[in-house]
């Protein structure tokens, strides 16, 4: 007992003073963070830029709490008086800001367009989808257009800063390469595991890991708080703007970063209670994005990680909208004027719980994939050689399932700002997402993007090799969604094992969510190639003095092409037009891209 009381005694006064101990250890912690950011920002602060922005971003929030728990009731006070003026003037206030919102986009489209006619496509495709969805609505009369206009506006002005502005691009870009950096570590673990040889040839244990990997990080950063923090940050952006309910902004935020099943966990306790409306809305946030534990793997495969993280984010507030608009809110919501939903952390005692947790419920998942992989593969491939037989009987060769896509879905591909050359690859792929599901339509588009990167000749006969760099940006967000024929299992699976008294309500819903989530990866697709801005070729002629023709790439090929188009061959001599006529060495350089492509000029 005597050599226990010191320690009695230490734990005591521990308990006594623990506010005080918790205050002295956060200040120490953050004069040591202090110095260590100073010292980053002295010796190369260029080096230390990400550091500046996630510690400025980090400060604000916490600032911004600060602010809310002491002065918020102070300025709301302050501002009663301003809020009653603005009250007042609302009504035709509004009007007024409309009116030059939507006279602001008229004069940005005419310009913007102007350079780019083929945007204009796009944009009609997105006019379209939102009609369409319109007519399929199940209340006209009751659709919230605030929620509709709003959704839309923020789906619209994420994708102009990710697509368009300097540092939209930038920030993006950079996620998307920390993203790749980071997923990157899995190859520690697997190695380990499996071996380097098949890590670099077996695509189970090379993609796979990953989402392992990733599903233990999620668990870490869910046990820590910080994914409830930022999902409840994310939701309260959409619930103050679009006045829809806290339950439903919840779950549809929190599907930018988990998965259908696993974002309606945030809000279990409520289902029981949520309107048809709401549950509408869950389903379709579901099946509009993908998991970030997915997302990792179509990252592996070469997909631009930034397109997708993009397309994640812009499809939650699009999501919410065009689940009003079809589904409009005619009952009366007990989580009206909520103001938010109260988040648990899980039920793990520590981190390293958390993260054997993770990595340990990824494996259902990880075998999932595997399983639907190899089923639907096959399915495809015995559903092609029926076709083919059947087709062979009356003279049609080369009939198969994704031959059937591309002219069923090409209209729509088209709608959505594909070339008219490109709509039927495009048109396949959405078929198969459709049809099967995006794990196989986003493999099928990382080898199209693999063959223009290697410089391949755009057409071998009559099978069209590669699409262009517009129509992979736009597939790329058609693809990004889980709504698919097989996802309505998974839905229903995992809604009614936490709700089962509500089974008949759910497969009421499904398809018509699953109906809206397709339209919403479309939209995010007609906005994509909206805003498409085609990437220049540098000088080819400084390239070409520069390259040692070794290899083919897509540079290679542009600039190959351009020099095939200003050779003339006339009666058998061969001149150049344009800027190649002064270049000696012109003729060489044809003769280099003779030995990789074919054209007239190579004749002479």
């Amino acid at each position: 007992r005597k050599a226990l009381q010191p320690a009695a005694k230490a734990k005591h006064f521990c308990k006594a003073h623990a506010k005080v101990l918790r205050r002295v250890v956060l200040g120490l912690l953050g004069v040591a963070y202090l110095c260590y950011f100073i010292a980053a920002c002295y010796l190369n602060f260029q080096r230390a830029l990400a550091l500046v922005v996630i510690t400025a971003v980090v400060v604000f929030f916490i600032c911004w709490e600060v602010f809310q728990k002491h002065c918020g009731a102070k300025v709301l006070l302050l501002l009663r008086p301003v809020g009653k003026c603005f009250q007042k003037c609302w009504p035709w206030l509004k009007w007024l800001l409309w009116v030059a919102l939507l006279a602001g986009l008229i004069v940005w489209l005419v310009l913007d367009t102007g350079r780019n006619p083929e945007q204009l496509i796009s944009l009609g495709g997105f006019c379209f989808l939102v009609l369409f969805l319109f007519a399929c609505s199940k209340h006209h009369g009751a659709v919230a257009w605030r929620a509709v206009f709003w959704g839309l506006g923020l789906e619209f002005l994420l994708g102009l800063f990710v697509l368009r502005t300097t540092p939209g691009i930038q920030a993006f870009q950079w996620l998307g390469d920390q993203v790749q950096y980071f997923l990157g570590y899995t190859k520690a673990g697997s190695s380990f595991v499996f071996g380097n040889t098949l890590i670099e040839e077996v695509f189970a244990f090379q993609t796979l890991p990953i989402i392992v990997f990733f599903s233990c990080v999620m668990s870490i950063l869910y046990y820590l708080g910080a994914m409830q923090w930022l999902i409840l940050k994310i939701s309260w952006l959409l619930q103050i703007s679009m006045g829809t309910t806290a339950t439903e902004t919840l779950s549809v935020a929190g599907n930018i970063f988990v998965g259908q099943t696993e974002a309606p966990l945030l809000i279990r306790p409520y289902l029981p209670d949520m309107t048809l409306s709401e549950i509408h809305a869950v389903m379709t946030g579901g099946f509009s994005t993908i998991a970030g534990s997915v997302m990792g793997a179509y990252i592996s495969f070469g997909i631009d990680a930034a397109s997708l993280i993009a397309a994640s984010v812009m499809a939650a507030p699009c999501a919410l909208a065009m689940a009003k608009l079809v589904y409009p809110e005619v009952e009366e919501s007990k989580f009206k004027g909520k103001a938010s939903v109260r988040l648990s952390r899980g039920e793990e005692q520590n981190i390293l719980e958390a993260a054997s947790s993770g990595a340990a419920a990824s494996v259902g998942l990880v075998a999932n994939i595997a399983a639907n992989l190899i089923a639907f593969l096959a399915v495809l491939e015995f559903i092609n050689a029926a076709l083919r037989w059947f087709g062979d009987m009356v003279d049609i060769e080369g009939l198969t399932f994704q031959v059937i896509c591309s002219y069923v879905l090409m209209p729509v591909a088209f709608l959505m700002g594909a070339d008219w050359a490109d709509s039927p690859l495009v048109a396949e792929l959405l078929g198969i997402k459709i049809f099967l599901n995006e794990f196989v339509a986003y493999q099928q588009l990382a080898t199209y993007k693999k063959n223009r990167l290697m410089g391949l000749e755009e057409w071998d006969g009559s099978r069209k090799q590669w699409i262009s760099e517009r129509a992979e940006s736009i597939t790329t967000f058609a693809l990004c969604g889980f709504a698919n024929l097989s996802s309505i299992g998974i839905t229903l699976g995992g809604l009614s094992s936490m709700v089962p008294q509500r089974k008949g309500d759910f497969a009421t819903v499904v398809l018509r969510a699953l109906l809206t989530g397709m339209c919403v990866s479309m939209l995010n697709a007609c906005l994509a190639g909206l805003l498409h801005v085609p990437t220049e070729v540098g000088d080819c002629a400084v390239f070409f003095s520069t390259t040692n023709f070794n290899s083919t790439s897509y540079t290679m090929y542009t600039c190959c092409k351009q020099l095939f188009a200003s050779s003339v061959l006339q009666n058998g001599t061969l001149s150049f037009t344009g800027s190649w006529a002064e270049q000696a060495e012109s003729g060489q350089w044809l003769k280099e891209c003779c030995v990789y492509y074919n054209h007239t000029s190579c004749a002479g």
